[in-house]
């Protein structure tokens, strides 16, 4: 019996010892046995404080100080979950790698130590810059330096012209969890998503307008097309603003641009000639037409006035005429004979009186003498009888 219990003893010394061996090479359980029972584990501890008196001699503490290492050790694992959430920053919890939580408010925050719980903070407020066409080389001296990317800013408008476009893209995060986990390399997809946004408008838009007046509006155009691509694939981004910092036309083609921009200033200013001639012409046509207008409705009014007066002058004497026909045969007779016989030379013969008379008319006399003036004096009155009339 005691030989018996001293071999037992012996095995009890190591609780993880092969015990199988003495049994007869049975199964073996999860502990070593294949049939016994597991360990007690407060004999465990008892044996290890046993072997920590033979490795530490007279210590009878030793025992005490395992448990407070063991709990200081667990204590520490335990604290190692706080952690604190500054302001501007959100803490993504994760839990066994799954996303669990998000802690939004400010302040001392509590997770499971790792590895049950895993803790991320994303900077939420914070506005991120991308460059696109371009990168900044910063310098000792603190200044910077840009070397421009073609592969990049290079871009083709809608009237086949290629421009240069240096652009930038501020943007900052307005869902942790979709930036964390929904997009693969965050920066990346958003620069490529952003040069499709703006080679899509500057398809659409001529170069001369690009480089000119609608800069703000095309940046405007691939905000928006920016933001809608990023809100369809739940990138957890929002777009701030999109400036574009340079426009130029590329450096092989910028003589030939040059010449058009040279002729389109001078139909420009031909244009602007045509104009103002044209500005200072119409006005004096139009009063010109205004005055020929004028004239002529009063040469029209006075032409009908005239008429209508000789029609009614005429009238008039037409009715007297009827009136009094023979007093109006004699005036219009005597009127006329007026008119005619007015500077005329005039010989009056009386018929009364003169009976067989021949009268005599001083012909040469009644002629006007060579070189000199016509002779006005009254003729001799002659009386001619009637047989010689």
């Amino acid at each position: 019996m005691s030989g018996h219990n001293q071999s037992n003893d012996g095995n009890k010394k190591n609780p993880w010892g092969k015990n199988g061996a003495s049994n007869g090479g049975g199964p073996r359980g999860a502990w070593g046995g294949g049939n016994e029972p597991p360990p007690d584990i407060d004999e465990m501890l008892k044996k290890a404080q046993e072997n920590l008196k033979q490795v530490f001699p007279g210590g009878t503490g030793g025992g005490k100080i395992i448990g407070l290492g063991v709990v200081a050790l667990i204590a520490l694992w335990m604290a190692s979950g706080f952690y604190i959430v500054n302001p501007g920053e959100h803490a993504v919890i994760q839990r066994f790698g799954a996303w669990d939580r998000t802690q939004m408010q400010e302040g001392l925050g509590y997770r499971w130590p790792a590895p049950i719980e895993s803790m991320t903070k994303v900077r939420f407020s914070e506005i991120r810059r991308m460059n696109i066409g371009f990168s900044e080389i910063f310098s000792r001296d603190g200044g910077t330096q840009r070397r421009g990317i073609p592969e990049e800013s290079l871009m083709l408008t809608s009237d086949r012209n290629i421009v240069d476009l240096n652009l930038v893209v501020q943007w900052n995060i307005k869902s942790s969890e979709d930036y964390l986990f929904q997009v693969f390399d965050q920066e990346t997809t958003i620069k490529k998503v952003a040069e499709s946004a703006i080679r899509e408008v500057a398809g659409q838009t001529q170069m001369f307008s690009l480089i000119t007046t609608e800069r703000a509006a095309v940046a405007d155009r691939a905000k928006e097309i920016l933001q809608n691509n990023l809100d369809e694939y739940s990138s957890g981004v929002n777009i701030t603003q999109v400036l574009i910092q340079q426009a130029e036309v590329h450096p092989d083609v910028q003589a030939a641009f040059q010449d058009v921009q040279a002729a389109n200033q001078d139909a420009e200013d031909i244009q602007n000639r045509a104009r103002a001639y044209r500005e200072d012409i119409l006005p004096r046509a139009r009063g010109d037409a205004i005055r020929v207008l004028q004239e002529a409705e009063a040469y029209r009014q006075s032409t009908i006035a005239r008429a209508e007066g000789d029609t009614n002058r005429f009238n008039a004497v037409y009715q007297a005429y009827l009136e009094g026909q023979d007093v109006t045969r004699t005036r219009m007779y005597l009127e006329t004979m007026e008119e005619v016989l007015r500077n005329a030379q005039k010989i009056i013969m009386d018929e009364a009186g003169q009976s067989g008379v021949v009268p005599y008319l001083p012909l040469n006399e009644l002629r006007p003498a060579a070189g000199g003036q016509q002779n006005t004096a009254p003729a001799p009155v002659t009386t001619n009888t009637p047989a010689n009339r």
